[in-house]
């Protein structure tokens, strides 16, 4: 990895991180809490695009660099697997099974069905 590679994942991921913190906040302010949907949407949001960019670098459309930069730094940055999982364990601490339960099933069958659309959705262009 070179050092402007390098540079540019460590940007990339720290404006990712950024915008999910901006994100979360508007879905909070928009949302009654009680269930985690602004890491549910953004987690959704992110398998999303990260597929459709995966379906664009199959065609080599997208250079290598800028899908490393993007892939890895600003989607890894804006999505967190590790939230989630905390967020589901506190339903389960709060006693909130189906809301823990439903959380958990949901989160895992909506990104993968987003990242399915994406890389379809990026194969078509």
């Amino acid at each position: 990895m070179t050092p402007w590679i390098f540079l540019a994942l460590a940007l990339a991921g720290g404006l990712g991180a950024t915008v999910r913190y901006i994100v979360d906040g508007f879905i909070r302010s928009k949302v009654p809490a009680g269930y985690p949907w602004p890491t549910t949407l953004i987690n959704i949001s992110g398998s999303l695009v990260l597929g459709f960019l995966t379906g664009l670098a199959m065609d080599s459309m997208a250079a290598g660099d800028l899908k490393f930069a993007l892939g890895t730094g600003f989607l890894g940055g804006y999505t967190t697997f590790s939230t989630a999982s905390y967020e589901t364990v506190q339903l389960v601490r709060d006693r909130r099974y189906a809301a823990a339960l439903s959380n958990g099933l949901v989160l895992a069958v909506a990104a993968v069905a987003a990242a399915l659309l994406g890389l379809w959705l990026g194969m078509l262009v």
